[in-house]
């Protein structure tokens, strides 16, 4: 039977950590993410993980990798200014391949910004936020049910394709209260890290070797098994190596198992597209007050539905082009200037009316807003 429970999204995402696996949290104090390391610090010492303040974000993140490296489920939790001193070591994982999950509930930024309020500006940092040419999962859940859910996912995606996985979040989502109904353990599907493996002496387990699909040897636990580690260019024995060959060698295969596989990473919500003429994209806590004016406009007799993305990176391109086809427009409402508008812009092939609903004051766009740009937008199409 399933848990009906009061919850904060930060702490429904440390409880769905631990359901994941998580064995290890490192993390230093920053608003609005503390609650999740309160909840950390508080339950992973009741079932024999380990928490640890660490005394910065560069060295929280670094000590996932390492604890990842050593066999354990490892997770950290910041906010904009945290996630920024972390980029060096998130390109270190995804050069290494090293599974971890790394959560950014946003807030009003650039530098120190408005800690205590909401916004939606990281979206282009958890894509592009470190450098070099580099794939990355990002997922955005929209309530804290979701939060439960996806972090899951994230620690299943994580294992899965050898990688990074960030978990962006908001404020409002971070801080929310709701009532949800927790999953029963039989509805959960958790992916299991490969245990230790006997080998000689001698042996030196090949991790960083490609499948034909792209994907890298699953990780096992450092221990009887012994491999190299190494944020440099390397081979499948993870030692550095220099030939041009073997360097794009790499690089396309780092960038192809998350590329190849898209299809099977991308998770999007609809409501209402079937008749649609009018989309609404929105994401993030952002979504909440978009399906509620999708609502109050369906009852004005307006055609419009939701189109919600869940996983941001890879964004799910191919479901949106298809239902941009036949939209006469889409509203895109999001707490940035701008960073999912640009590709929405950029699939709009048939040329969509687009407008961008922004609001970066710290506050949630209402459904009211929503509902006030579908009203114009409907207005602007019928004097066309």
């Amino acid at each position: 039977m399933r848990e009906f429970v009061l919850l904060q999204g930060d702490e429904a995402c440390a409880l769905g950590a631990i359901k994941a696996g998580c064995r290890f949290f490192a993390g230093y104090p920053i608003t609005p993410a503390t609650e999740i390391a309160e909840t950390m610090a508080r339950e992973l010492p009741k079932i024999g993980g380990t928490f640890i303040q660490m005394e910065d974000e560069i060295a929280s993140a670094a000590a996932i990798i390492g604890a990842s490296l050593a066999g354990e489920k490892s997770m950290t939790a910041t906010s904009g200014p945290g996630f920024s001193l972390m980029q060096e070591a998130i390109g270190y994982a995804a050069m290494t391949e090293t599974p971890t999950v790394i959560v950014n509930v946003q807030r009003g930024g650039p530098s120190t910004g408005m800690p205590t309020k909401t916004a939606q500006g990281d979206i282009m940092q958890a894509r592009w936020g470190t450098h070099g040419d580099h794939q990355i999962i990002a997922i955005y859940p929209s309530n804290v049910e979701e939060v439960y859910k996806y972090i899951i996912t994230a620690f299943n995606y994580a294992e899965l394709y050898r990688t990074p996985v960030i978990f962006l979040m908001d404020e409002i989502l971070g801080h929310m209260r709701e009532s949800v109904y927790l999953p029963h353990d039989s509805e959960i599907m958790e992916v299991q890290r490969v245990g230790e493996t006997e080998m000689a002496e001698d042996d030196i387990f090949h991790p960083f070797e490609g499948d034909d699909q792209m994907l890298a040897t699953p990780l096992v636990k450092m221990g009887k098994s012994r491999f190299h580690v190494s944020g440099l260019v390397h081979d499948e024995s993870g030692f550095p190596v220099g030939s041009p060959s073997d360097s794009a060698r790499l690089l396309r295969r780092l960038d192809n198992k998350i590329r190849l596989h898209s299809d099977e990473i991308v998770i999007y919500d609809e409501y209402l597209t079937e008749d649609a003429e009018i989309l609404v994209l929105a994401y993030g806590s952002v979504a909440r007050s978009a399906i509620k004016a999708v609502k109050m406009a369906r009852e004005d007799k307006i055609n419009v539905g939701l189109f919600k993305p869940v996983t941001i990176w890879p964004f799910p391109s191919t479901r949106l082009r298809q239902l941009l086809k036949k939209m006469s427009a889409v509203i895109v409402a999001e707490m940035n200037l701008g960073q999912i508008l640009y590709e929405v812009s950029r699939l709009n092939k048939r040329g969509a009316k687009i407008e961008h609903l922004s609001k970066v004051n710290g506050e949630l766009i209402t459904p009211q807003e929503v509902l006030d740009a579908i009203s114009r937008v409907k207005s602007e199409i019928m004097d066309l």
